[in-house]
Order: C-alpha cells, then structure tokens, then sequence
C-alpha cells in the first residue's frame, strides 16, 4: 500500500508542528511520498512565509537605499524563520548557500513566482533531512507549458519515472518548472494540487491531506455553532461545494486523483486520531443526513430578461450570454422560465459593465422588459441523499420561510444533487442556519 501525504502551512508552521507531522508519517509505513507547504502562521497575528516572501521580493523590485535595507531586513526574518525550526528539530541543516541564491535571485529580479516557490523548497529540504528521505525538487519533475498551463501528460511520465525509483520522497508542493526551466507557481493553495499529481503519478491508494481541521464541515462554523463533520463526501459533492465557497481543499486537486479513483482523506494534524473526510469517486455508504453540505456566497448582482414567447426563439439564450461574455463577465448561475431569464454574476465584475451589458442585450434580444438586482447571494444545499429524498425543496422552502428569508430564486439541478438559493445578502446567514435546523438539527 502507498500512501502519499500532504502537510499545509499550519501542520509545518514551527518546529513542534514539524514534530507532529514526522509523527504521523513514521507511524505507517505506508506513507512514502511527502509534500510539505511553506511555513504557516504561528499564532493568528504572524505572518505566512509565502507573505514574507511576496514582502521581500517586492523590497528587492526597487533600487532606493532604503529599501535595500529592508530588503536585508526582510530577508534576515525569513531565514531565521526556518534556522528556528531546524534549531527545534536538533537537525544538522546548513541553508547558506539557498540563502545566497535566494539574495541574488531576488535582486535579479528573477519573479514573484520564483519568490513564493521558496518557501515550500526550503521546507522541503528541511522535511527531508529530519525524516531521512530523497529531496525531489518540484521544478525537476512538475512542469508548465509555454503558455503557463500544467502539462499533465508530461509530469505524470516523468515524475511517475522518478519515483518508482525511488522508495521515499519528499516533493515540495505549490510549483514547477516552464520550459525555459523558470519556475512556475500553481494559485494560492497550490500545494493541495501538487499532492494531487504526486498521488496519481505513484498509483497511490490513499491521498491523506493534513491541515488544521478534522475533515469537512456541513456548514461553515463562522455561521453555524459546532456543525457536524462529514464523514464521506463524493468527488461531485465537493465539487459543488467548493464553487461554492467550501476552502478546505483547492478544488484543482480534485481532478489528478480522480482520474485513478484514488480517494482523499482530509486529516487534522493536532488531532491524528480523528478519521476526518474521505472523499472517493463514489460510495453506497448512506449519508447520516439527506445533505452532506451547505456552502454560500455574497455579492452577486442578478439581470433578469423578460420577453414573451422567449422559449421559441432559437438561440434566444446564446445571445444574451454572448453579450456578457463580450465584456469579460462570467456567468455564476442562469435559472429561466418560460418567459424569463436571469443571469447571475460578480457584482464588483459587473458594476462598471452594467450599461454597456444593458445596451448589449436590447441590441441582441429586444427585450420587452429588464431588471437588475444587486447585493444577493446564492447557497449551496448539496447532498447524495437529496436525490432519493421526496420534499427537499419543499423543506427548505419552509425553512426559510419560518426564519423570515425572503428567497429570490432556488434553482434544483437535474440530477438531484444541489439545489441553488438566491436570497439578499443580509438574510445569507439566516438562512444558512434555518437550511442547517432543518435537515441537520432537526435529525438529531
């Protein structure tokens, strides 16, 4: 059995987190392949080393003397960050001459990609001098297109080569390389990602993703007190969650692993014994509720679209979103009537857009009327169970009703698996807490 194991920037943050994580690792044999993030906070009012990285690059960016100094400066507090945790982990680690490539790369201005990278390298290295494994450089075996795309089929050849020969690796996550052999950074959260293709390329049969939680919540604890864990989430229900708002996990890492049917296990680094989230391809496990989860989002601005006999005219939709994508606006969600249509989107993206999209759309469809709305907001109510349940909509319905949300819109997909709510901004708790009373609390 091969397990690949990711730690985020919260499990790797000082020297006793490091200590936690080694635990873990060395309690099963299993767990081969290692990918570490760059140190997290220590406490709520530190600084990420990505963020003190992105700090020191932009001090490096200007020639006054100033700022030189506070380059050094900079640059001093970053390299005492990881000397403290390899002074804590009793490792002997010297990391002067990364610091004097670093120091001179900066002032080359090599890239702000090149700056972020370091802070899962420099962790890598350290991961794996204290557990004894091969260091394999993500620019070595993670690569980028010339138009800055991940280049799957070539990481998997080569990275899937490296590693069958050898036995133990550590893998620092978040880049890779382009072709001009530049490194290249995945977004914020990219180590999630960089698991992801490792597990793949390995054959992996467990992905175990270590953070700062026990798994996935059913609603977002800043809303709901103490909601209840889930224990088993379905690619497609992530998937829709995520959208959503649900930032455990970054949802590109879904797809590597997916392809193989490898499953994922969200863990908690400070509480190693909890079994966290699985989440797998499919299951016939019954979910302890019909949801599995609630996930929300503010600030979107709605234009509805009313012309009579809209749905005979062909072609009748393809216009109107033609005109929003003209204007490089992206959809979030388009429910429509017999006679009506509404699009969804960004209100910040759509503000300074709003009339060149009005104009845009009479000129294209003619309507006989159009609104816009702003300040709403759309949830999220998904779940497997849903599909086999009689009265979800009904319920929620109710719910929301008996908490004095007033409901925009709700939109159920055909497979049964998410229904979609529109409800104005200052009601977007509320109504989170009824739709969670109702199929959580309730059940109980």
């Amino acid at each position: 059995m091969i397990k690949v194991v990711k730690f985020g920037g919260s499990s790797l943050a000082d020297a006793a987190q490091f200590q936690k994580a080694g635990q873990i690792i060395r309690k099963e044999e299993e767990r081969r392949y290692v990918v570490p993030s760059a140190p997290g906070k220590r406490s709520p009012d530190d600084t990420k080393v990505t963020d003190m990285l992105y700090g020191c690059y932009g001090a490096a960016l200007t020639d006054e003397e100033d700022f030189s100094e506070e380059f050094e400066d900079r640059l001093s507090q970053i390299r005492k960050r990881y000397e403290e945790i390899i002074e804590g982990l009793g490792i002997s680690l010297d990391l002067e001459e990364e610091f004097l490539e670093i120091r001179e790369k900066f002032l080359k201005k090599t890239g702000r990609d090149y700056a972020a990278s370091r802070g899962e390298y420099l962790n890598g290295r350290i991961m794996a001098e204290y557990l004894g494994y091969t260091f394999v450089d993500a620019a070595d075996v993670i690569f980028f297109d010339a138009s800055g795309n991940f280049d799957a089929e070539k990481t998997d050849r080569i990275l899937s080569e490296v590693l069958s020969q050898t036995e133990r690796a550590v893998i620092p996550g978040f880049y890779g390389s382009m072709p001009d052999g530049s490194v290249k950074t995945f977004s914020r959260g990219g180590s999630d990602i960089t698991g992801s293709i490792v597990a793949k390329a390995v054959h992996a049969d467990m992905y175990e993703n270590w953070t700062d939680v026990s798994g996935f919540l059913i609603a977002d604890p800043r809303v709901v007190d103490n909601p209840k864990a889930i224990d088993v989430i379905t690619y497609r229900e992530l998937r829709e969650l995520s959208y959503m708002g649900a930032t455990v996990l970054h949802e590109d890492a879904i797809f590597p692993v997916r392809q193989e049917g490898i499953p994922i296990n969200i863990r908690n680094t400070n509480i190693p014994a909890d079994p966290g989230t699985l989440i797998v391809e499919n299951t016939c496990r019954k979910p302890r509720f019909v949801i599995t989860g609630i996930a929300g989002k503010k600030d979107f601005a709605s234009v509805t679209v009313e012309k009579a006999m809209m749905n005979a005219e062909v072609g009748f939709c393809v216009k109107v979103l033609q005109v929003f994508a003209d204007n490089g606006i992206a959809i979030e969600h388009m429910p429509s009537g017999i006679d009506t249509l509404t699009v969804f989107v960004h209100q910040d993206e759509f503000a300074d857009k709003e009339q060149k999209v009005i104009a845009g759309i009479h000129r294209a469809v003619h309507p006989d009327f159009l609104e816009l709305e702003s300040d709403l907001a759309l949830i999220a109510v998904v779940g497997r169970g849903m599909q086999t349940a009689r009265g979800v909509s009904g319920r929620i319905f109710s719910a929301l009703a008996h908490a004095n949300v007033k409901v925009k819109m709700i939109d159920q997909g055909s497979s049964g698996l998410n229904v979609i709510i529109g409800v104005r901004n200052h009601d977007f708790e509320d109504a989170i807490r009824a739709i969670y009373d109702i199929f959580v609390t309730t059940m109980i």
